[in-house]
This record gives C-alpha cells, structure tokens and sequence, in this order.
C-alpha cells in the first residue's frame, strides 16, 4: 500500500489579479472532480446577477482555498450549507480552512457585475442601428471569472449546467443545446444539460437577439448567429460549406468523431481577435468576416482558414488541454498547421499553403530575427503573461516546425502519433513531452534533441546552396546553415532542393531532391554531374522551416525572371527572398520597388499579387516615413498610382479588379488621383465593372481624410449619415482620427491616455490604429516624447488588453538616427515595464534602426 501523500504547506496566494503557475500547481494538487452550475439573470442593463454553485472533491483541508472571481459585489456566500462573511479582495474568494472538508464540498456565490465592453469576460454591446442589446463571452486566457466564479485554470476541468434566465425575444446559445426554454417573470428560463469535461477558457455563454441560420443536412447540426443589423452581409451557404467540409476532413484525419454534438458560430462585435475555439460556440470577430460587399476569393479564404483553425481547437485544445500557459503555443501552433491542412485538402483552396507561408511564415521569420524573439516553448509565470508571446512564433513558427516534422517522420506516422495522444489524454489536460512522447513513439525515435534544437532556442536559420560548375555541369553541391551568432544553434529538417534552367519564357524545373539537412555544412553528391542550373532553390515547396538566401547567380535569375516561374508558391518565395534582401539592407529598396513595378502588373496569381503589393505598401511606409515629399516617394508613388489604375483597367476577372481600386485607393496621393477618388464618392469616372460599395466607399474617405483633400470634413460627416452601423461609426472615426491636424492628435491622444474614458475600448483601439499612418511622421514626431513618457504609467494602470493595442501603435518610430536613439534611452530608463510592454519598445527600436540602415542602402537621391 502506498504510503500517504503528505502535501507542503504553501504560503498564502499573493494579493494581486493575477492567478501564478505556483499557486495553480498548488490548488490543483488539492482540488479535482469539478462541477459548476451556473444560474445567470440577463436583462440587458449594465449589470448581470450569477448565482455560481461549486461542487469539487479536496484532498486536503488544511488550508484556506481561494475562488476566482473578478470585481463583482457579493451578496452572498455559503460554503458546505453554512452562511459565510466573504473574505473577498475583488479578485479572488478566500474560504477559510474550518469551512471546508476532505471530500466533496460545496460552495454557493451569489454576485452581480458590471458586463465587460472591452471584449473580456461577458460582454455587452448595445447596437447603434436598432438599440438591441448583444451579450457574448470571451474568456482566454483568465477572464471566466469576470462572469463567474470559479478555479480560473486550464488544468481544473469541469462540467457546466447552466440556467439562463433572459429577455423573451434573446436566443442564449452555450456548449451544449438548450434542454427547455419555459416562461419566466423577465422573460424566457433557459435551461442547459451538463457539459463534457472543459477548461473553464473554452466554456462559453452568449445572449442576444441574434439572428439564427440552421442548416441539418448533416452529421452534426450547425447553426450561424449574427446581429439583426447586420444581417444582410451574412452569406450562411459559405460558413455551412466550409464547416461541414472540415468537419468530415478532421473526423476522419484524427480517427476521433467530433465530441460537442453540435457545431455553432457565432458573429460577435467588439471581439478582441480574429476567433475562439469555444467548444460547439465558436466566436467570430464580426469587423474580419463581415463585408458589405459580395466576399473576394481572399475575404473567402481567410474565412474558410479560421473556421478550420478553430475547428481543428476542438480536438486539440478543447477535448486535449494544456495543462498551463506555457503550452499555448502548442494549441495554436497545432491549430495553425491543422487548420491549413484542413483548408488545402478538404476545401476549394487548394493553395492554402502558398496563403500559409506569405501571411504566416513571413511574419514568422520576420519576428524570429527580431530582438522578441523567443523560444516557442517558454514559461509562463502567471495568468498576466499568458498572452506576452501571442505573436508569429506561437502561431506560424511553431505551425512551421510541425510541417517540417511530418516530413521528417513521414505523413501517416506523424498522423498514428496524433491520433494516439488525442485517444490517451481526451477530457484531460497534457504537456509537451506528452505531444512528443506520442509521435517519437508512433515512429520509433527519441525526438528530445528534435525537442530541444526547435522548441527551446529561438532564432532563424539560413540556408544557402553552394556549388560549383565545369564543362555545364554541377562538380561539387552542399548545403551551408548559418545561424545569428546571438542564437547559434544549427538545426536538422528535411528540405527539398531544386534546380531550374531558363527555357527562355520559363525557368524550368529540371531536378528536385529530398534532402535531410543538419550542421554547417550537408554535401550533396547526388547532384554532381546535374546540369549547372540557373537558379537553385534550396527549400522547395516550402518543407522546411529557414530563410533560404540565394547564391549570387540564382539571386540575379530571381529578379530578371520572377514572372518566368510557373509555380505560384515558388514565385512567392522568391519574391520574399527580395524583399529579406531589402529588410537585411543587402537589396536596395529602390530595386526592389522597380522590380514590383516591372512584374505585378504581369502577375496571373491573385492571392500571389496580394503579396507583392503587400510588400510594396511596406516599402512605400519605409518612404513615407523617410521623406514623404520627397521627389522619388512622390515619383514612385505616383508611379504605382498609374499602375494600379491601368490594373484595374486590365483586371481578367472582379477579384484582381478589387485588389488593383484597394491598391489605387492606398496610393492615391497626386491631386488628380485624389479628385478621381471624391468623383467616385458621386458616381463620377467609374470604371466598367467596378462596384463602389460602402466598404469602398469608407477607404476612400479615409484616404481622403489622410491626404487632406479640401472639404473633407463634410465627406466624412456625409458618409458618417448615410452609413449609421456599427461599423460605420468605427470606420467614420477611423477617417477623422488619421487627418493631418495637430489639433485632432491631440483631442484623441488625451481620450486614448484617459484609462477611465466611457468610450467602447473599440473605438479606443481604432483611434489608436489610425492616429499616426506613416506618413505623418512629423506629426507623430510632435507627440513622441510625450507618448513615450506615459508608457510606464499606462504600463501599470490600463491593464493588458489596452497595452497590446497601445504597443503595438503609438510606440513612436519615425525613422532617423535621433528616433532609434530615443527608443534606445527609453528602454535603458523604463526597466520596470511589462514583459510584453517592454518586448514591443525594443521591437520597435530595432524596427526603427532597421528603416535607417533600408535608408542608408538607397542608390537613389531621396530628393
């Protein structure tokens, strides 16, 4: 028999909001076998009443035990049916160790709050168009405990049995479906049957008056929700499509049916992010997926990719949780890989990969060179850090790994590996090692140096060809790996080379090789004797995860013939290859930007020229910000007008028609592009087959607004009535926060720094996305000092979710030596900052000393 555990005493939890890794170890070392029942009254006012009914077994009552709840008033609390005076700090209960008990206990808090509007917690909304009330919530990573109370951790799952009692026309969606809806005094009573096994962050409640698409043609019923204002923008046959192509794709991929019954997505306002995997109520944010225009094949494909990123949540992060924070990534990295595999196999985007490494891996391999940079693997030392690391390598970087470890084990072991470590750890909560152990064992290897080159050290490698040619053909072929001598770590992945030669009006594949790669240098003897290419590309089809830097000949190829090559994804990393050359100061940008100009307008792929012209934008910020009237940022903008305007004249199809008008809107800078523009608004010099819609009509506007075009307050004030929606008003600030005008910077500088400002945090956040384009930088150069004097301030006092926001826009960059300077001497002085807060000021700077040194290797005048 073994002999008792015997748990130490641990010292009290601190007195702070947030909840740390130590102190959730501790209380799940006590606590197991959970049951919430959840009794909510909704009216649709401020406030919301909750009556929270914990039951949960304690191996040890020789403690207190604290209860998460955030800022709520308690009218009561009684724990194991006696009456208790609450021992609350406004962030956690604490129940004192004489009122608790080894075994089952039973602990009841009655509360009301305050609904959340900053996208947290239970959210409320109230419709500008109709005045209907929407309620929904969002939870990751700890905020389940702005709406109930509860043990705020991953590793504490439960069930939920819910009561709602609601206004009579609101629809209250949850987990599971509704068991009885009866009359009740204020309304309807809902009632919900007992959920499977969840972390409280992937629980969910939503109520409102949303409108409900239903479509049961098959396996599990789905249902779509949306607000009635808006409607009318909901194209349902496209979410039903997709929903029912992944499920039958992941039900089959991972031998596990879907375990939630049903399958609901709901629209939601205000929303934080892009979606949440809310397990059978998926949440999406209604400003990404809603258009007031008929959806481009880019708006249809980024639908078609999150819905199954949240989808493939529902295995691998709902049904198999982490146990802490630090394993996030693992949820979304998998999430990420799934998702895209889903989206290329089982939808009509067959070129969901080439979308994957142009949107994601790009901005990976971007922030892996960055002074952010960071493990993929980290701790997390408690709830407040949880998100400091939400960025491209948690999402694309890890995503990449798990690509390139599929190829390195082989596609169907890799898939055995899953499938068994959904199969043993289903309801549970798991680590990494678990993850690892599952597929090193499905392939019958020891991945831990696997584990420890990819996961824990930072940093991008490059790889290089170098070879050697005589009589035309290759006499010696190997792979050379480098690595940033700050993180010097050399990597083993499987790639494929590839050689081309110039056919002339193509450049032809002549060889592709598989080869596993590890060390400085891999030669590569099976190429000996191949005919001397024109072109090597060393990581073709994307295998693996390093920044390919071309060899001198294959880098001048690239550039005289990129619209010679065939495949999409190819030309696509060769294009990123040259603009990694402009970012590392080796390309000049002004190469780079005639190169655009010679071959976007040849380009045949659309989602391929949503690249390009992404990059151009960038390098036209990088201009903007070094001289925005400059004779070359006004000849060169001015020569994209020309070319955007001939595209759309050009276009094959509405697809590259829309993407060449947005491209024209951005440029438009000249006074004959900008009065085109304010005609538009009127009807007046429309091309054939363009459609203005609203959306159009607000970019337009906006531009407008930013180049300081005569009249146009009233334009604004125009479009602001004709348009009365919630997105509407958004768009309308947006327009009026990015005109030139001293006066408005300053207006919503103070609105922004007010952290007890009455305004909806959207429309905080919009005004800060907006404040200071990068052409504007004299402007932003007139408030820099003081912005950056309030960070530590507003560091302490606005909370995470307004810094995230803040960081990353109003941290000022204004591309000269004396900028990178000041955010040098910032960071040196504020060392008290937030991990994540002070991560972006030094990504900022080194953002900022980047667009010097892209500056400096200019072989053109700026003027």
């Amino acid at each position: 028999m073994a002999a008792p555990v015997v748990l130490a005493a641990s010292a009290p939890r601190a007195e702070k909001e947030w909840l740390s890794q130590a102190d959730a170890e501790a209380r799940s070392a006590r606590v197991s076998n959970v049951a919430y029942q959840l009794d909510f009254t909704l009216t649709g006012a401020e406030t919301f009443a909750n009556t929270t009914t914990l039951n949960f077994d304690l191996n040890d009552a020789s403690a207190p035990l604290t209860i998460d709840l955030n800022k709520a008033t308690v009218k009561s609390l009684t724990v194991n049916g006696k009456t208790i005076a609450p021992q609350y700090n406004n962030w956690f209960i604490t129940i004192a160790a004489a009122d608790l008990k080894q075994g089952r206990n039973t602990v009841v808090v009655g509360f009301e709050r305050l609904h959340s509007t900053n996208g947290e917690g239970l959210h409320r909304m109230i419709d500008p168009v109709d005045g209907r009330v929407y309620t929904y919530s969002h939870f990751e990573p700890a905020a389940a405990q702005q709406m109930f109370a509860l043990f705020d951790q991953p590793d504490l799952k439960a069930t939920y049995q819910v009561n709602v009692t609601a206004p009579a026309d609101w629809v209250v969606v949850s987990t599971t479906r509704e068991a009885k809806v009866e009359d009740a005094a204020g309304g309807k009573r809902w009632t919900f049957p007992v959920t499977k096994k969840l972390s409280p962050y992937n629980f969910s409640l939503h109520a409102g008056p949303y409108k409900i698409w239903e479509d049961n043609s098959a396996k599990y019923p789905m249902r779509l929700f949306a607000r009635q204002s808006v409607a009318a923008q909901v194209d349902p046959k496209d979410w039903f499509t997709f929903t029912k192509q992944g499920l039958a794709f992941f039900d089959e991929y991972f031998g596990i049916p879907y375990q939630f019954e049903k399958y609901d997505q709901l629209l939601v306002p205000d929303f934080l992010y892009g979606a949440m995997e809310n397990a059978g109520a998926i949440t999406f944010a209604e400003n990404r997926f809603l258009h007031k225009d008929k959806m481009t094949t880019d708006q249809r494909h980024s639908l078609a990719s999150v819905i199954m990123h949240e989808m493939a949540h529902q295995w691998f992060g709902d049904l198999v949780t982490m146990k802490w924070w630090n394993g996030l990534w693992l949820n979304e990295s998998f999430a990420s890989f799934m998702g895209t595999l889903g989206t290329a196999e089982s939808t009509e985007f067959k070129n969901a990969w080439q979308y994957f490494y142009t949107q994601g891996k790009a901005a990976a391999y971007r922030q892996d060179q960055s002074l952010g940079t960071h493990p993929i693997e980290v701790p997390v030392a408690t709830t407040a850090n949880a998100f400091d690391n939400i960025d491209a390598i948690t999402y694309s970087k890890g995503a990449s790994t798990l690509k390139q470890l599929r190829h390195l084990l082989g596609e169907e072991t890799f898939r055995r590996g899953v499938h068994n470590y959904l199969v043993k750890y289903q309801y549970q909560n798991a680590k990494l090692d678990d993850f690892i152990g599952s597929l090193g064992e499905a392939a019958g290897r020891d991945l831990s140096q696997w584990t420890q080159d990819w996961l824990y050290q930072p940093g991008v490698n490059t790889v290089t060809a170098n070879y050697t040619c005589k009589g035309g053909k290759i006499d010696s072929f190997s792979l050379a790996q480098t690595a940033p001598a700050e993180h010097p770590v050399l990597r083993e992945q499987r790639v494929q080379v590839a050689l081309f030669r110039n056919g002339g009006k193509a450049l032809n594949l002549d060889r592709k090789l598989a080869v596993t790669y590890k060390g400085a240098s891999t030669p590569v003897p099976e190429l000996n004797g191949a005919a001397c290419p024109d072109l090597v590309y060393p990581n073709y089809e994307d295998w693996g995860y390093a920044k390919v830097k071309l060899d001198g000949r294959s880098s001048a190829a690239a550039r005289a013939n990129v619209s010679k090559v065939e495949e999409p994804l190819l030309r696509a990393m060769l294009w990123q290859s040259m603009w990694d050359g402009v970012r590392d100061g080796e390309l000049p940008l002004n190469d780079f930007l005639q190169t655009a100009l010679d071959n976007a307008p040849r380009e045949t792929d659309y989602a391929l020229l949503g690249t390009v012209l992404t990059n151009v934008r960038a390098g036209i910020g990088y201009l903007q910000k070094m001289s925005p009237n400059g004779a070359y940022t006004n000849k060169t903008v001015g020569a994209l007008e020309k070319m955007a305007w001939q595209g759309i004249l050009d276009a094959k199809d509405e697809n590259f028609r829309r993407r060449w008008l947005a491209t024209y809107v951005d440029f438009a800078g000249s006074k004959p592009a900008l009065d085109r523009l304010a005609g538009m608004l009127h009807n007046r010099g429309v091309p054939k087959g363009v459609t203005i819609s609203q959306d159009v009509r607000w970019a337009i506007v906006k531009q407008l607004s930013e180049q300081n075009y005569p009249g146009v307050e009233k334009l604004v004030a125009a479009e602001a009535a004709r348009d009365k929606s919630d997105s509407g008003q958004a768009a309308a600030l947006a327009a009026q926060v990015v005109r030139p005008d001293p006066a408005v910077k300053a207006e919503w500088l103070a609105k922004i720094a007010d952290t007890q400002t009455k305004l909806p945090f959207s429309r905080i956040r919009t005004a800060m996305e907006n404040l200071y384009p990068s052409a504007q930088a004299s402007l932003s150069e007139q408030s820099a000092a003081q912005r950056l004097t309030q960070l530590p301030e507003l560091d302490k006092t606005a909370g995470p979710v307004f810094m995230r926001s803040f960081a990353e826009s109003m941290i000022p960059a204004t591309c000269t030596p004396q900028s990178v300077q000041r955010l040098a001497d910032a960071a040196a002085q504020q060392k008290d900052l937030s991990a994540g807060t002070r991560r972006a000021l030094l990504e900022t700077q080194q953002e900022d000393a980047r667009c010097v040194a892209i500056r400096k290797a200019m072989t053109v005048p700026l003027g």
